[in-house]
């Protein structure tokens, strides 16, 4: 089972790598840290341009204790950085495509994307935050600054 995952996500990224022309400069590792909400778990964030538009590639590692499994995470970008986020978000990313890998209890990968450009996010005051899904509490478990 891990090895036909693997493959499937071998062959995900070569795809995307020979179909894209992002240059390496161009893309974003953002390391996502874990809220009060989800201790001693992990994530990370790619970011890369596409257009006009942001692709947002994330790999989880754990969600809080209690989550359906495996839970469908939400992302959303928050004007403001990690330590005070905006009132409410400037971008939610949702309702596009939500693709999804591999996913087992402990690991998922899925991919998200917004309506802006990654130079206005990378210049700073904004910060991504994964959440729950709403039938878990919707609660943050990640949050990373995206400049």
């Amino acid at each position: 089972m891990k090895i036909v995952s693997s493959l499937a996500l071998v062959v995900a990224v070569g795809w995307i790598s020979g179909c894209s022309t992002v240059s390496d400069s161009q893309v974003t590792s953002v390391p996502l840290n874990a809220t009060s909400n989800n201790p001693g778990n992990i994530a990370r964030l790619i970011m890369m341009p596409s257009d006009n538009a942001t692709t947002f590639w994330v790999e989880v590692s754990g969600e809080g204790i209690g989550s359906t499994l495996p839970g469908r995470l939400t992302a959303y970008i928050y004007p403001g950085s990690c330590g005070n986020l905006g009132s409410k978000p400037a971008y939610d990313m949702n309702d596009g495509p939500n693709a999804r890998f591999y996913s087992q209890a402990s690991n998922q990968r899925f991919w998200k994307s917004a309506p802006v450009a990654v130079e206005t996010l990378r210049a700073g005051g904004y910060a991504l935050v994964v959440r729950q899904s709403p039938v878990d509490g919707h609660q943050a478990i990640f949050c990373g600054n995206l400049s």
